[in-house]
């Protein structure tokens, strides 16, 4: 376990290894799982989810976007298990079954929109997307610009090469790689400010655009470590065949939580939609499915950081 003073500042959450296997993907009343080919990145077993429309939920919904019967929603899809491109280019992966699922509840079709990480948000609050989707951790400075409905609890965790000495008590002088505007980012950045204030050598932080990419470099030996979320660290070990390790265990553990620009009646609509899920035992059912249960949660929260 890396000891370290260094605080959370913010976390997004984003990546994934390689190329992933087929995973089919249909939800018009129900989520239809195939079975993937092993590990994480793909359901554990064939599983069909069955969803119903949430009168109250719908009731709830914005008459622009009731009477349009789509909803538009923003991801970043690369990053496994939580959403990653399928082979048809299509998001797939267990967040975007629940939003899938969310969809049906709000008797709305799911548009899918990709886009990169960073201009997810902007887009929201311009009114382009309705809904963000992509393994955003709720922070208070977030929340200065958007509402967040948060859905899961994810932590942060190391990930190293097999062959790569297991981490010291300090990061100083280490090279790790990371996804460029995550929180692992904020998290490294902040540690090497305080190694180079205690007279230390800094992190040589190794930052990549897409977290496929830097979980590729600690894969082929380019970087020793990798810094990430822990359901995407996990993941990315069971997909590399051997050839990286999980380093430490998970601390830093905040919400994951879908974005909407402020004050608007969807994020009310969704939260609704999203406990009946949780109730109804379909959200627990859809994490079992793809290995990440251990981050679920009993309550959909809007805005649960301060």
């Amino acid at each position: 376990m890396v000891k370290s003073s260094v605080a959370r500042s913010s976390r997004k959450a984003l990546g994934a290894i390689g190329a992933f296997a087929a995973v089919a993907l249909v939800l018009t009343g129900c989520v239809q799982n195939t079975e993937g080919t092993g590990g994480n990145a793909n359901p554990t077993e064939s599983a069909e989810i069955s969803v119903t429309k949430s009168d109250t939920a719908a009731a709830m919904v914005p008459e622009e976007i009731s009477s349009a019967g789509v909803l538009r929603v923003g991801t970043d899809a690369t990053y496994a298990p939580n959403q990653y491109a399928g082979p048809d280019g299509q998001p797939v992966g267990w967040e975007v079954e629940l939003v899938e699922a969310i969809g049906t509840k709000l008797d709305l079709d799911v548009e899918w929109s990709k886009e990169g990480f960073d201009q997810i948000i902007p887009k929201v609050t311009g009114g382009t997307l309705d809904m963000g989707s992509s393994s955003f951790s709720d922070t208070v400075e977030r929340q200065k610009s958007v509402d967040f409905v948060d859905f899961y609890s994810a932590g942060l965790q190391f990930v190293r090469g097999v062959d790569v000495d297991p981490l010291p008590d300090s990061l100083c002088g280490l090279t790790i790689g990371a996804q460029a505007t995550t929180t692992s980012d904020d998290y490294l950045m902040a540690a090497s400010d305080e190694c180079e204030a205690n007279g230390e050598a800094p992190i040589d932080l190794v930052k990549k655009d897409g977290q496929d990419e830097a979980t590729n470099d600690v894969v082929l030996g380019n970087t020793d470590y990798m810094l990430a979320d822990s359901p995407i660290a996990q993941n990315s070990v069971l997909q590399a065949s051997g050839k990286i390790t999980l380093e430490g265990d998970v601390f830093d553990a905040a919400p994951y939580g879908l974005v909407f620009a402020k004050d608007t009646e969807l994020t009310q609509a969704v939260q609704t939609a999203m406990q009946e899920l949780m109730d109804e035992g379909t959200y627990e059912q859809i994490l079992s499915n793809w290995g990440v249960q251990d981050g679920a949660v009993d309550e959909a929260v809007i805005n649960g950081v301060s």
